[in-house]
């Protein structure tokens, strides 16, 4: 029976995609098989045929090495760089629940764990018209619990304890925290893991510095993450 794990952030560009690469490369090398999958993915280029590339999707896959197909990792794939909601109201293809779970489900009927990252932060709008999605409806209906990336500098102690207030309001249960653009040695960076910890009651479970290639965390702690 396969196990998932659910990507989520303090905001955009917070680093969800390079972390989940290196997540799901720590697996691939753990023996496992891996699997990527994201919901809906904005902002991204044309092939001269006119298709869209996947960017998060094809990153994480050359990050990764995983065999996946790039056609099973995202279901909705948009150019416009802007909110999933708005992007698919303006390309008119609109976000179905029904598809998400059906692509999901099929992903993980083929891999033992299943990496899904989300689209902005955890309050990011999936849909919002004749049916409204939000990015929590999601989360639930895969039946996941959440590891929260976080930017590891000034700021990070209000938008983690935000997030995690959120999602305990709303029973999404956190699995952890990372911290991404670490600097060790930092006083600041050292006490805002602290903190972070006390606020959610959740542990910093691995500190990601820019340009790090391998995820520093054990594959049974990584793994404990998953259900």
């Amino acid at each position: 029976m396969s196990k998932g794990l659910f990507i989520t952030g303090t905001g955009t560009d917070i680093g969800k995609t390079y972390v989940s690469a290196l997540i799901v490369k720590k697996l691939k090398e753990s023996g496992v098989s891996a699997a990527y999958f994201k919901a809906v993915l904005s902002g991204n280029e044309r092939r001269k045929d006119g298709s869209l590339v996947p960017g998060d999707a094809l990153y994480v896959k050359m990050v990764s090495g995983i065999d996946q197909p790039l056609a099973e990792m995202c279901p909705y794939i948009y150019e416009r760089a802007v909110s999933p909601h708005l992007a698919s109201r303006i390309e008119g293809n609109p976000v179905r629940m029904e598809r998400v779970l059906a692509c999901f489900r099929s992903v993980c009927g083929k891999y033992e764990y299943i990496t899904m990252e989300g689209s902005g932060g955890i309050l990011c709008p999936i849909c919002f018209d004749e049916v409204r999605i939000w990015l929590p409806d999601v989360i639930k209906a895969c039946g996941l619990g959440c590891l929260l990336v976080a930017d590891a500098g000034l700021g990070t102690i209000n938008d983690v304890g935000l997030t995690a207030f959120y999602m305990k309001s709303h029973e999404i249960p956190l699995k952890g925290i990372i911290f991404n653009h670490f600097r060790p040695g930092d006083r600041m960076q050292e006490d805002n893991i602290k903190m972070c910890e006390y606020l959610t009651g959740v542990k910093v479970v691995a500190c990601v510095k820019d340009g790090d290639r391998e995820l520093d965390i054990s594959e049974e702690l990584l793994k404990s993450l998953y259900a």
